[in-house]
């Protein structure tokens, strides 16, 4: 099911291999050839000699690749019309038409064009080496979170990477293990659903907390989480802000008044929510040796695409595709309901995710921003 890259990766310069052999001990050069031997065209300017053998996810819906298939609860996306533009239609468990942002960014890398959830029985070990996602739609850094609709915590997340970890020293040794973690890419995507949904929606959480209190117990939870994958061997590791979830057309629905205008009070949830994760991140770069802590910020950029949507080629950024395109998610969006006629033109594809075209703008912008901080 998972398609990749022809085995073809141009090297830094022709004598680099044989160089760094000289520089470097064995192992490093080996990996450095196993690297390249089974890589795609990387479409994003690496510096000389860096490598990123992998990416890995952790966190929610935008990243999840299809981990909740395999879980009894109600967030599922593994039936049409989700994955419409997938593959020539095939739903697969991701919350959107096609692609989501990790395998946009697995594939700019050249490493593979589609990450695999972890829990995909079809996974062989070649896959593992190469990344994949252990993110559970609806999940977040509040425990609270992922219990209320039975889908899969960051604490059993990091259980599965535990045994992921086990997998690949098992198949090929201790020093491949740890250069596949000291290089790969993380990324940790959580936060909205902890807002809009455990906070705004169901509400318990406001009955003990204000926002100031509630987005100090998620950061708390998000900086908690990135030591445990430190801990494990991460070092590069891309955390993704909370978007502007008052815009998300679920939210304009149930927050934003009869108009369906952004529900300010949640954006500025969110921007209070991002300027404790950005401190918060601040510090642990100073305390864990070695690692480079990126925060990236997709709040402002989703933004500005929602603002001026013609700027980008979009008709419609208040709805989604599916449906009325003002509630419909997960079953509330299936194959009884249609389907706008113009992907491309929506930014989103249900109530809550963007459609393909809408990450990959979305992305590119990211990419362009943050991939070199990592290096």
């Amino acid at each position: 099911m998972f398609s990749h890259h022809h085995n073809h990766l141009v090297l830094p310069s022709s004598s680099a291999p044989r160089s760094w052999c000289f520089v470097r001990h064995v192992f490093f050069c080996s990996a450095v050839v196993w690297f390249a031997a089974r890589s795609g065209e990387a479409k994003i300017k690496l510096p000389e000699g860096v490598v990123v053998p992998a990416v890995i996810g952790f966190g929610d819906s935008i990243i999840d690749q299809g981990m909740n298939n395999y879980i009894p609860t109600v967030v599922k996306a593994d039936f049409p019309p989700y994955g419409e533009d997938f593959m020539g239609g095939i739903p697969t468990g991701r919350f959107t038409n096609g692609k989501t942002p990790t395998d946009i960014i697995s594939d700019e890398l050249g490493i593979k064009e589609l990450v695999p959830a972890y829990l995909d029985p079809n996974l062989k070990l070649q896959d593992l080496k190469t990344g994949v996602s252990f993110a559970s739609g609806a999940s977040g850094y509040d425990p609270q979170t992922p219990q209320i609709v039975s889908v899969i915590p960051l604490s059993q997340q990091l259980e599965y990477f535990k045994e992921y970890l086990g997998k690949l020293k098992a198949a090929f040794g201790e020093e491949e293990t740890k250069f596949i973690t000291d290089n790969s890419l993380f990324l940790v995507v959580a936060g909205s659903d902890d807002l809009a949904n455990t906070y705004f929606t169901v509400g318990i959480r406001r009955l003990k907390y204000d926002v100031d209190a509630y987005t100090d117990l998620v950061v708390s939870g998000a900086s908690a989480f990135i030591q445990e994958i430190y801990r494990l061997g991460a070092r590069r590791i891309g955390v993704f802000s909370v978007p502007p979830i008052g815009c998300l057309p679920s939210q304009r629905t149930l927050g934003g008044g009869k108009s369906r205008a952004c529900a300010e009070n949640y954006n500025q949830a969110a921007l209070l929510a991002n300027a404790k994760f950005s401190a918060a991140l601040h510090s642990l770069s100073n305390t864990l040796p070695r690692t480079k802590l990126v925060f990236v910020n997709i709040y402002d950029p989703l933004l500005q695409i929602i603002l001026n949507p013609q700027q980008y080629g979009f008709t419609e950024v208040e709805k989604g595709c599916c449906g009325t395109g003002n509630v419909e998610v997960a079953i509330l969006c299936n194959k009884f309901l249609p389907t706008c006629e113009e992907h491309d033109k929506y930014l989103f594809w249900d109530s809550y995710h963007p459609t393909e075209r809408g990450y990959k703008i979305l992305i590119g912008q990211v990419i362009d921003k943050y991939i070199p901080q990592f290096f």
